[in-house]
């Protein structure tokens, strides 16, 4: 672990160290999910198995499986502090459990029109319309669109968010506005993914300190790509430079709600860690998500999202990205039924004709779920995804593979 990673490690350590102190005197609640998924399992190896399919289940995984567990776990500090923390157990690549978010919260009650507060840890930036639930789950579909499993894989905030709300029914108004900044560390690799993989749905979320794989690409046997790690660490920090995203949520009369982001880690595409292979990559986008209910049982949601990427000594990798997706999910009493489509697209700018990035992705998931209960739910899903990935030619692959795959579920939520 390098000298940057090492101080982030050990005062994330201390300070969590000081709210289980202080949480010994503390309210605490939680809530969590365990899933269990059978599954029809693809023949082409995962990415998550150092493969090149785009499927996080393969042949590799167990018919029948936890494909997930996960709590949240919440802790009144006082009248105005709070501590969260969610942990997760996924079986692949080999059998985890780890911490997803982790954070202080300062929420002071006032009377102001105006409210503020502050978040202090690791956490997710709130972009997604599509994640709101324990875990950073979604109530619609069992896979995550494109968009949102790349910031599940690559994007998360080491470091602090403030916030102020104003409040619309304090201005007798039936518009909610909130406006987020943040300053970050420990988010340098992102990136990675897009450009040795491409875009790709599933429901894998990468926890703290983990090291992920992508595919096997020829590239990285090249002596420029040489220190290059086979496999992303995505919270590492390499070059020592703060990122910052800032962000509007508007609400109106809860009908309609939307999210607008810009992200940029200002990555030093040059600085690399020789001891760990992983470079600070330059990445930067605009995130646009918008909900509309259309009642109290349908509704619609969208997400573009549009940026760019690159690393290395004169940005020998240089990538723009773009992503968009559609999803409509209509709900029957206990019936839930969602489909959803999306397209995302990876363009290669530079010069290394020997490392080519560029990549096509096209998927469609149709969802049923049925709650039993309060507790119990179940569910099927199938979800196709049609990839054209340049860089496969060099492993004697076809540039362009369909895949489809059916999943069945069964949650208990606690």
């Amino acid at each position: 672990m390098n000298m940057n990673n090492s101080r982030i490690w050990h005062c994330a350590i201390a300070g969590f160290g000081l709210v289980v102190s202080m949480a010994a005197h503390a309210n605490i609640t939680w809530q969590g999910k365990v899933q269990a998924s059978a599954f029809e399992r693809d023949d082409s190896k995962s990415w998550l198995n150092h493969g090149w399919g785009n499927q996080r289940f393969d042949k590799e995984a167990e018919l029948i499986e936890i494909s997930r567990a996960w709590v949240d776990v919440r802790a009144e500090l006082g009248m105005d502090w709070s501590a969260h923390v969610s942990a997760q157990y996924v079986p692949d690549p080999s059998d985890k459990i780890g911490v997803t978010e982790a954070f202080l919260k300062y929420n002071p009650l006032t009377n102001n029109p105006y409210q503020w507060n502050v978040k202090l840890g690791g956490f997710y930036p709130a972009m997604s319309m599509e994640n709101p639930q324990v875990g950073w789950s979604s109530p619609y579909t069992y896979s995550f669109s494109g968009i949102n499993a790349w910031l599940g894989e690559e994007v998360r905030t080491f470091g602090a968010e403030f916030e102020i709300s104003r409040l619309g029914k304090r201005f007798r108004s039936p518009h909610d506005v909130s406006v987020h900044a943040a300053f970050f560390k420990g988010n340098d690799p992102a990136g990675t993914m897009l450009a040795w993989r491409g875009f790709a749905s599933h429901d894998r979320q990468s926890m703290f300190n983990e090291s992920v794989y992508f595919p096997p690409v020829r590239s990285l046997n090249e002596p420029q790509l040489r220190f290059q790690a086979p496999q992303v660490k995505p919270f590492s920090e390499v070059d020592g430079k703060w990122g910052y995203y800032f962000g509007v949520h508007w609400d109106y009369q809860k009908q309609q709600q939307l999210k607008v982001y810009w992200y940029d880690n200002q990555g030093d595409p040059a600085a690399i860690n020789k001891n760990t292979g992983q470079y600070a990559w330059d990445t930067k986008f605009l995130s646009v998500a918008w909900l509309y209910k259309f009642n109290k049982q349908t509704r619609l949601i969208a997400q573009w999202l549009d940026g760019s990427t690159a690393m290395g000594k004169n940005r020998g990798v240089n990538n723009d990205f773009s992503s968009y997706y559609v999803l409509l999910s209509h709900k029957m009493a206990a019936h839930r039924f969602s489909g959803r489509v999306e397209r995302s697209k990876v363009a290669d700018k530079d010069t290394w004709a020997f490392d080519p990035n560029t990549s096509d992705t096209d998927a469609l998931t149709l969802t049923y779920r049925y709650q039993f209960d309060k507790h119990w739910q179940s569910g099927v899903e199938w979800l196709y995804q049609k990839s054209d990935v340049e860089n496969r030619s060099a492993a004697a692959l076809p540039e362009q593979v369909s895949q489809s795959q059916w999943r069945f579920v069964t949650e208990y939520s606690f």
